[in-house]
């Protein structure tokens, strides 16, 4: 079953985020958000990391919550890999109507 002579491949490390960006090809661009205390103060911060991920089918859009793994290096900016979309963005959940135009307000003196 598990040979000796072979190599056994390290837990890889997984983030949730969300897309912030999806305008390359094959590519999207994923903030992760992490709440750390700050050691002296204790003041509860939010840190934002940008992780630059493959998305081979360019399946993740703009505002979806999503899943990536580190991989090897794919590009100078892309170590990580989209595994999966968690739930789809607001304004790609629901098909919008078109928004009603809104009517300039006469000014005061207008006739």
């Amino acid at each position: 079953m598990s040979d000796p002579n072979q190599k056994t491949r390290g837990a890889r490390k997984e983030r949730v985020g969300h897309v912030v960006s999806d305008k390359m090809d094959k590519t999207i661009v994923v903030r992760v958000d992490r709440r750390v205390r700050h050691p002296r103060y204790e003041k509860v911060l939010t840190l934002a990391s940008r992780f630059y991920a493959h998305d081979e089918k360019d399946e993740a859009k703009m505002g979806d919550c999503v899943r990536i793994v580190e991989t090897r290096p794919l590009s100078r900016l892309k170590r990580w890999r989209l595994v999966e979309v968690i739930r789809r963005g607001a304004e790609r959940a629901a098909p919008s109507a078109e928004a009603p135009v809104a009517e300039p307000t006469p000014k005061p003196g207008d006739s």
